[in-house]
């Protein structure tokens, strides 16, 4: 082992802890992740990666060959001298009430308790509620009386598509924690990321626990609240880009999460907010902001849909819909509260064939989107769709539906018309990618949105429902006859 390397245990082979465990190991720990699921393990153990996150591969590859990362079944035999144990098993909400399901997180902290043989940090990196940490230090003396142990509390604050540059560049590392010896044993940890820069801020151990809610939910209202000026921006006629670039510009705001789509969905907004919602109420101090979050974004997907029937002349029975687009968002495999969910099965029930293509969530959609039929490429999903909606926002679809410089269009495609004024004189923007049919012998009417778009063969046209996707000047992903992954 290298010198000021430290032994770490990682709990739990799923996204966090499969990302924690390969950084950690590639910033010189020595780092073994365990896992009861044999089947897994034994993937990891051949080279399989089970989750869909660039680079995430190559680094578990490098770092398994050099030696510092390995993969087990059972914690015995690998507790023993290990200086930190981390948790990072699933907190998904239960469905009676919503609240954070800690059944996996009890069950690691009581293995780890009867594992134990001396004194070690047990670092809780799942998302959990304020007072878990407690609760697993109780549970651990109660295993193994007069134990020397150290419950710390370490959020992590990962987005997928991005994670290992989120862990290797963080724009803070919190550590919750009254133990000296603890709190020196997580310095001593992030000291090669905290040497190049990266904050590191020491809390007790429940304000580490409502950090990560806090910050999930206010990036939660941010995007609810721009969904909610981008509906007001279309009947004025407005253009919600102008108008998130003008306030995102406000130091005090920041232009991040001003970004208009089909609402938030993932792994983590949504159980999160619904799990500080639980824990608020519990303890007699409602989050109004947080629960009408909830409502609004739930709400946003029903009226995705209603733009796409208005915009198909008012039904989509009988016809074919092009779905580009299926995970919650771009960069990753993860379908969990994916706004498809909501969306195709709606359009199914009025009548529509779909069709669709991701680039990475297709083995992952399938299952969960009965009846849809699963698209080679997007050039596939096009190929006699009446209706063409852009639901996530890859780069190569951005590509598609507003097309690049001059001479960037697929091959059959031209640039279409200038869009046409509404009420005031303004030019009126969309936020849903829809494609119609042109009637013979009528001229194809130009789409209602400001950025370029490219119309195959002027068969159909996109309504983007990413307006801020890649503004003029952004280079962006093309192919000219098939989808590849950005």
């Amino acid at each position: 082992m290298d010198h000021g390397a430290l032994r770490v245990i990682i709990v739990g082979a799923g996204y966090v802890g499969l990302v924690t465990g390969a950084c950690l190991a590639a910033i010189g720990h020595d780092v073994t992740v365990v896992d009861h699921d044999r089947p897994r393990i034994d993937g990891l153990i051949a080279g399989r990666i089970p989750i869909f996150e660039p680079g995430l591969a190559e680094l578990v590859a490098q770092q398994a060959g050099a030696g510092r990362l390995r993969f087990a079944e059972d914690l015995a035999g690998h507790v023993c001298g290990a200086d930190a144990i981390f948790i990072c098993v699933g907190t998904p909400p239960r469905p009676s009430d919503g609240h954070a399901d800690m059944a996996q997180v009890m069950a690691a902290a009581g293995d780890i308790a009867r594992n134990l043989t001396g004194f070690a940090a047990i670092v809780v990196k799942s998302t959990v509620p304020v007072g878990t940490g407690d609760e697993v230090e109780a549970l651990v003396r109660t295993i193994r009386p007069g134990t020397d142990v150290a419950v710390v509390s370490n959020p992590e604050f990962l987005r997928e598509g991005v994670a290992i540059g989120d862990f290797m560049r963080p724009d803070r590392i919190v550590v919750g924690t009254a133990d000296p010896r603890a709190g020196a044993l997580m310095a001593a940890l992030y000291r090669p990321l905290t040497d190049a820069g990266a904050p590191l801020l020491h809390t007790s151990r429940r304000a580490s626990e409502l950090i990560k809610y806090a910050a999930n939910s206010f990036l939660a209202l941010k995007i609810t609240y721009i969904n909610e000026i981008a509906n007001l921006c279309e009947e004025i006629g407005a253009d919600v880009g102008d108008v998130a670039r003008g306030i995102g510009l406000d130091p005090r705001i920041g232009e991040r999460f001003l970004k208009a789509g089909p609402g938030f969905g993932g792994s983590c907004f949504p159980k999160d907010l619904l799990a500080l919602m639980k824990t608020a109420q519990d303890h007699g101090v409602p989050l109004r902001s947080v629960e009408t979050a909830v409502a609004v974004n739930d709400a946003r997907k029903g009226e995705m849909v209603r733009k796409i029937v208005r915009a198909a002349d008012g039904s989509v029975a009988g016809k074919t819909i092009a779905l580009l687009g299926l995970t919650f968002k771009a960069g990753t495999d993860d379908m969990r509260s994916s706004a498809a969910l909501v969306v195709l099965p709606q359009l199914q029930r009025q009548g529509a064939r779909i069709v669709a293509f991701d680039p990475a969530g297709m083995a992952n959609a399938a299952p969960l989107l009965p009846g849809v039929a699963m698209a080679d490429s997007a050039m596939a999903a096009l190929a006699g769709a009446d209706v063409a909606v852009i639901l996530t926002e890859w780069d190569e679809f951005a590509a598609r539906s507003r097309g690049g410089r001059d001479g960037d269009a697929p091959a059959g495609t031209r640039r279409p018309a200038q869009p046409p004024r509404t009420r005031g004189g303004h030019s009126r923007r969309l936020h849903l990618p829809i494609h119609r049919p042109t009637p013979a012998g009528r001229r194809a009417p130009a789409p209602r949105k400001c950025s370029r778009i490219a119309r195959p063969a002027l068969s159909w046209h996109f309504l983007d429902l990413f307006p801020l996707g890649h503004e003029p000047g952004h280079p962006v992903r093309q192919t000219a006859a098939s989808a590849e992954k950005p």
